[in-house]
């Protein structure tokens, strides 16, 4: 189930005399360096879309409206939908803040032999009564069958994939429709003359083993057939955190940006360790002057949950990204995937030896900071280097080198 432009909903919601009565609705930054967050159907007529300048969305549709990101009342809104949706299926899994997956297997006899479509119509439209959000299913065997469906049910509708139907429906989308194809790997397949589903699944399995790997290969294989092992987790298992800004300038020197670097491999952090996790991979995202976004990750062999550690790697990263290109910098950002599960804390470690980038001191002392913020707020115990030194100007970084292996930040 996925919300219908939930952004510019809830921002017509909240302003039904001013945002609710604008068709050509814009929601996100309304400077020359703001992007887009949402627009709505008729905006997207003139080719605008979500992560767009707002420059030039204002210069494909001068006349739509741009209003700030209600982030509050988005997340109210989406609290109130799942509440809904808890009350109609047994099983519920939020994907994001506007996107959930139902599951109802084992509800025929509850339903008096309802059929799906008859089913999603009817959660349908009692999300929207109970929350006035305008929302589309999507029903399938499979998640990925589910996923792909609310495409044709947008906006305010149904698609349901009859059992036996999921390749004659897969094959009618382009390979950039489906999800978990990224940029990178769309390069390749076009590479290899693959546009569409249908031209992927007319190659045998062994060949694209062959040109993208064994397990990317069996990967794609199963995903253009609407083959999809996972399940509907009501646990709703995070799988990724991240923390991304945008500055009011361009920054172009190596300190303020490894400054920057440092408080969001901070808050990634604690939000981490606030769910008992730990990250192995470690991404670092940098748009630059001219919107060209890109991205550089690490995967460690052992899960990570400190701000030193993750600020370590992410240092690392970034001057990778740096080093390919320098220039201007509008946006940077951290992010950390490939969850687990904290290990019970061994307190026999405490003192002991350096294990990869952290030790279990390293984390002790980690969690004892978070007890601190927690009590007494963020300010009351922060990294040295990203304090402001008494006499500077707001936001000028304490200078000195870098912290890193064998220069930590101080806490």
């Amino acid at each position: 189930m996925d919300c219908d432009s939930f952004f510019v909903q809830v921002a017509r919601l909240e302003d039904p005399k001013g945002a609710g009565r604008h068709p050509l609705l814009l929601v996100g930054g309304r400077s020359n360096r703001g992007v887009i967050t949402s627009a709505s159907y008729a905006v997207r007529d003139y080719g605008v879309r979500s992560g767009m300048p707002t420059a030039q969305a204002l210069k494909l549709c001068p006349d739509a409206l741009v209003v700030p990101v209600p982030r509050g009342k988005v997340v109210e809104r989406s609290r109130a939908v799942r509440a809904v949706l808890e009350e109609l299926s047994p099983v519920v899994q939020a994907a994001s803040i506007d996107e959930f997956y139902l599951d109802l297997t084992g509800t025929e006899r509850l339903f008096k032999g309802e059929d799906l479509v008859a089913t999603a119509d009817r959660i349908r439209r009692g999300v929207k009564k109970r929350t006035e959000v305008a929302v589309s299913l999507g029903g399938g065997t499979q998640r990925i069958v589910a996923k792909v469906a609310t495409r044709l049910a947008k906006p305010d509708g149904v698609h349901v994939v009859p059992p036996g139907g999921e390749k004659a429906f897969m094959s009618r989308f382009h390979l950039s429709d489906l999800p978990g194809i990224g940029p990178a790997f769309l390069k390749q397949l076009s590479a290899k003359g693959l546009h569409t589903v249908a031209e992927a699944a007319a190659v045998e399995r062994a060949w694209l083993a062959r040109w993208f790997g064994t397990g990317r290969g069996a990967w794609l294989w199963e995903r253009i057939r609407g083959i999809d092992a996972s399940e509907v987790d009501a646990r709703d298992a995070r799988k990724s955190i991240s923390s991304e800004r945008t500055f009011f300038t361009d920054i172009n020197d190596d300190d303020e940006l490894e400054r920057r670097l440092l408080q969001l491999s901070c808050g990634v952090g604690s939000q981490l360790r606030g769910k008992e996790l730990r990250a192995r991979t470690v991404t670092v995202k940098i748009r630059d002057h001219d919107f060209t976004t890109r991205q550089s990750g690490s995967t460690q062999p052992q899960g990570l949950e400190t701000d030193r550690a993750i600020y370590t790697v992410a240092l690392s990263l970034l001057h990778h990204l740096r080093h390919r290109r320098r220039t201007g910098a509008r946006l940077l950002g951290v992010g950390i995937s490939n969850l687990v599960r904290q290990a019970p804390t061994r307190q026999g470690d405490l003192f002991g030896q350096r294990e990869s980038l952290e030790s279990e001191r390293d984390r002790v002392i980690a969690r004892a900071v978070d007890r601190i913020h927690d009590r007494f707020g963020r300010s009351a115990l922060q990294p040295a280097r990203i304090i402001p030194e008494a006499g500077d100007p707001p936001g000028k970084p304490r200078t000195g080198p870098a912290p890193g292996p064998g220069r930590p930040a101080p806490e």
